[in-house]
């Protein structure tokens, strides 16, 4: 597949840095998340079948499989065929993670005999989007929450504790030279301007050619749980969703 280069690359987000502390700070408010859901998960719409249409969950920094139970069981209750990444626990070597979720992609993309839809929680979402990069014809659309779609952990709180800024630096240059490929299929950026890990700022999509932001008004570390959350993936799979 012949693709376009984009006209104009991801540039440096002047003047953010990562979520404010106070922001952070709201991460523990995550809990309030899953007790909602536990109180008004009737709320959660049933309508939008997923037809046996097959998922990969792609799980955040340092989370597990499991992290993603909540939204792999809604879908697997509206119909869907949702599947783990596969890798277990991100332990955040992109690269890594990349070359070997591209080969579970194909493995999967052959077993079922259609493209796959792919959502990403975090860094999950950056394993996920560049899997499609490199494999537009496994892939049917992505849906990243809260993930950091430009500068890798440029732009998050636990990057300067992880890295040090010429690391930073040259990651977030690896990142910009990617979208010289764009991702020529549906991608989806929810985020949060309550986000205390990542700078919402950083998960605005403003360079694919077919793509969707949309805020909603959780935590971080509530992505997985919320209602407002669900739901969306629930009609942006389904295709219930008219995109902006």
């Amino acid at each position: 597949m012949l693709h376009q280069p984009v006209k104009d690359l991801p540039q440096k987000l002047d003047g953010i840095k990562g979520p404010r502390i106070s922001h952070s700070l709201r991460e523990i408010l995550t809990p309030l998340e899953l007790a909602k859901l536990s109180i008004f998960w009737w709320r959660l719409p049933t309508r939008h079948r997923g037809f046996g249409k097959p998922v990969i969950l792609l799980p955040g920094f340092g989370a597990g499989e499991q992290s993603m139970i909540v939204i792999r069981e809604y879908l697997r209750f509206l119909g869907y065929k949702p599947f783990d990444w596969g890798l277990g626990r991100n332990g955040g070597e992109v690269e890594d993670m990349l070359e070997n979720f591209s080969e579970i992609l194909a493995a999967r993309h052959d077993e079922v005999g259609e493209p796959v839809a792919l959502v990403g929680w975090s860094l999950g979402g950056v394993v996920a989007r560049e899997a499609a990069r490199d494999n537009p014809d496994a892939v049917s659309q992505v849906v990243t929450l809260g993930t950091p779609l430009i500068g890798g952990p440029q732009y998050t709180a636990p990057g300067p504790f992880l890295y040090s800024r010429a690391e930073r630096e040259e990651i977030e240059a690896k990142v910009s030279d990617r979208y010289a490929v764009p991702l020529d299929l549906p991608v989806t950026s929810i985020y949060s301007k309550k986000d205390g890990i990542v700078a919402w700022q950083a998960s605005v999509d403003h360079w694919s050619p077919d793509v969707e932001n949309i805020e909603v008004d959780t935590t971080h570390f509530g992505f997985g749980f919320s209602e407002q959350v669900l739901t969306l993936i629930a009609e942006i799979l389904g295709g219930h969703r008219r995109r902006s």
